[in-house]
This record gives structure tokens, sequence and C-alpha cells, in this order.
């Protein structure tokens, strides 16, 4: 056997509820999508924590927009299928994968007119390198190129690894800046803003 053949998936063993004051990156998401009007839209939202606000807020009928998200918590996908139990009428516009970002497959992926990459670098490490897993800016990259021309990119630097010493968010950003046709929007409450050239 290989290395990666017996190597195990690197999860989140714990429960992420919506505590806007620690962290408020979903719900100014949705103030953004609001300001600027965006509706009927297609979004990959990486981290949905176990209370799914973006994709039940997304599924309002006055946005329609289709939401994509991914958590690597057993528990927030648990809660994902009793959110589809409870609430059919969210599947609709929702809907909820459980897995490693890292092993995301471009050809399982539509076109997006926005990506949410507000947990980038938090969760990457040697547990990932075991399975062959992409890096953080890979997956940046890869989502850029399934993001549509115009189509926005949105960080958290509020994030506890945009600045950190080592695989800081902030310098994954800098060096996806390089190389992919991008340009800095501005910032939006605690979100930072990018949009897709061309």
């Amino acid at each position: 056997m290989t290395k990666t053949a017996e190597a195990k998936l690197h999860f989140w063993d714990a429960y992420w509820g919506l505590r806007e004051k620690e962290c408020p990156c979903d719900v100014h998401f949705m103030a953004w999508l609001d300001e600027n009007r965006i509706v009927d839209s297609t979004i990959y939202h990486f981290g949905t924590g176990g209370h799914h606000h973006v994709g039940i807020e997304c599924a309002a009928p006055h946005r329609r927009n289709a939401v994509l998200g991914i958590t690597a918590a057993p528990q927030e996908h648990d809660d994902f299928v009793k959110l589809a139990l409870a609430r059919p009428e969210v599947l609709r516009h929702y809907n909820c994968v459980f897995g490693d970002i890292y092993l995301i497959n471009e050809r399982l992926l539509p076109g997006f007119d926005v990506v949410t990459l507000f947990h980038l670098c938090e969760f990457r490490g040697e547990k990932n390198d075991a399975y062959d897993a992409l890096t953080d800016l890979q997956v940046t990259q890869l989502l850029t190129d399934k993001t549509r021309p115009g189509g926005h990119i949105l960080f958290f630097p509020g994030s506890f690894a945009w600045d950190r010493a080592d695989h800081s968010a902030k310098d994954v950003v800098a060096e996806w800046e390089t190389t992919r046709d991008v340009e800095r929007v501005g910032t939006y409450e605690s979100l930072l803003v990018y949009r897709k050239r061309g």
C-alpha cells in the first residue's frame, strides 16, 4: 500500500454555530449580496458552519441564489440533513457537501458568480499532505478559474489564519493575485472583495 492509500481523511471534529461577534463573515456576506443586488446567482461557499446561514438566507424568495457549500465537519453536515428534511424548499437553492475542500474536483463544479474563501489556510496541514491534497493556493486558483468573468471572490481578513506567521492566508492571496487576472475591489465590513476580470 502507498502512503496515500493508507491515509485517513482530515476532517474537523467540531461544530460552529452562528457567532456573529466572533466570526461575522457570513452575516456580512449576506449584507454585501443585498447591497450589490446579487440575486439569481451561483455561489460557492467554503465553510458552511452548522448554522448554514448563507444557504438558508440565499434560498429566500427575494434572493434565489443557488449555493453549493462545503463543510469538513460531520456534525455540520448532519445539521444540513436535518434542515433538508424539515425545510425541503431550501434544497431548491442550497446544497451542502461533506468533504475536504483540498480534494475538490473541478470536473464536478459548475461556473460560479461568487466564491467565498473565508476560511482559507485554517485547515490545511500534514494530514492533507498524506493523501496529496491540493494546497490553499491551488484551491484558490481552481475556484477562480471556475468563477465567471466579472464574478467575485471574497476573503475574510478576520480569520485566525489571515496574518499568522507561517502559511498565512494573506500571503496566499498575495501570490494568487500574481497568477490570475483579478482586481481588488476593496473591503466591505469584515470582508475583502476581488473581481475576476474579463
